[in-house]
């Protein structure tokens, strides 16, 4: 198994969690994501952002900000209940791999 399969679904999940917190970009979540230790690449993000579109998580839209045209991406009704039934299971993981139950 790869990083890229070991923590596709995690990135998935802080690309949620982010737009839960208002609209994202491409660029500001690569940035965001080096934060938290990932490197991770247009070429790999993008292709993420377009899934979670196309499953209904995410809907896009293109805004300008002075010459530059941007795609914001914001979360949908799905996305939200999916990112609420993903914390269940994250909260239920994290008591096996951390705490032991």
């Amino acid at each position: 198994m790869t990083d890229k399969d070991l923590y596709g679904g995690l990135i998935r999940l802080h690309i949620l969690h982010h737009a839960n917190e208002g609209p994202v970009f491409g660029l500001g979540i690569i940035e965001e994501l080096h934060r938290h230790g990932y490197a991770i690449s247009a070429g790999t993000l993008y292709p993420m952002l377009h899934g979670l579109e196309k499953k209904g998580y995410l809907k896009s839209r293109q805004e300008r900000t002075g010459r530059r045209l941007r795609r914001l991406y914001e979360i949908t009704r799905k996305g939200r209940t999916q990112l609420a039934d993903a914390r269940k299971k994250v909260r239920e993981l994290f008591g096996e791999l951390i705490e032991g139950h």
